[in-house]
């Protein structure tokens, strides 16, 4: 009960966040919440799509690819300037694999295009294993 009471008085005063202040967040500080947690590993060149079950846009920063496990963050060579997170990405891969050397075409929600990235390396981050 007494903890109902500290939670109701904080969102009172206005101290928990709201989806909309989340949103108004700076995209690293967003991007550094999602990776709590995890460890960097060494950067790869290509990622199994097969494996990746969604991809979150950092605005102008990243994209965060979820393989499960593993969450592989790319950041652009060139065109970051293009990634908004509300765009949908189209990728043209002739494999099951996305590399560092591909493209990413970004499209508007109404499907106009709005830009193109050109990928970096991966970085695979994986959850830390608590020890005991």
């Amino acid at each position: 009960m007494k903890t109902a009471k500290i939670i109701a008085a904080a969102a009172m005063a206005g101290m928990l966040a709201t989806p909309a202040m989340a949103a108004k967040k700076d995209p690293e500080t967003r991007l550094a919440e999602k990776l709590e947690g995890r460890v960097a590993g060494e950067p790869v060149r290509c990622i199994d799509m097969s494996r990746v079950s969604s991809s979150t846009i950092y605005d102008k920063t990243a994209i965060v690819f979820d393989a499960g496990s593993t969450l592989y963050v790319n950041r652009p060579d060139s065109g970051e300037n293009s990634l908004r997170r509300n765009d949908i990405m189209v990728t043209k891969t002739f494999s099951h694999q996305l590399c560092s050397v591909d493209t990413v075409e970004m499209r508007d929600s109404s499907g106009f295009w709005s830009g193109v990235v050109f990928l970096g390396e991966f970085v695979p981050y994986k959850k830390v294993k608590e020890e005991g």
